[in-house]
């Protein structure tokens, strides 16, 4: 398991920003943290179930090759858990 630095978390963060939109980005992604990768799985805490939820749905593949070209390891999977269950 890899713990994620601060740049590689904002590193992230900025990409999806570009690819989701300021509008979609401040309403899914304000708070949301990329923490760990184990293996292929990236591990992701945002806000609440309802954001991990749509983050999931709607930009897992997009998150998967960013945190690929990012980290310069395979991501195949991201898990999006809500801040609670962290």
């Amino acid at each position: 398991m890899m713990k994620l630095s601060l740049v590689e978390d904002q590193a992230i963060q900025a990409r999806i920003a570009a690819i989701a939109g300021a509008e979609t980005f401040d309403r899914l992604f304000a708070g949301i943290r990329f923490d760990e990768v184990d293996g292929n799985l990236l591990f992701a805490i945002a806000r609440d179930e309802d954001c991990a939820s749509e983050i999931e749905d709607e930009f897992s593949h997009h998150l998967a090759v960013v945190a690929t070209q990012i980290l310069r390891q395979s991501v195949d999977v991201v898990v999006v858990l809500p801040k609670v269950l962290q």
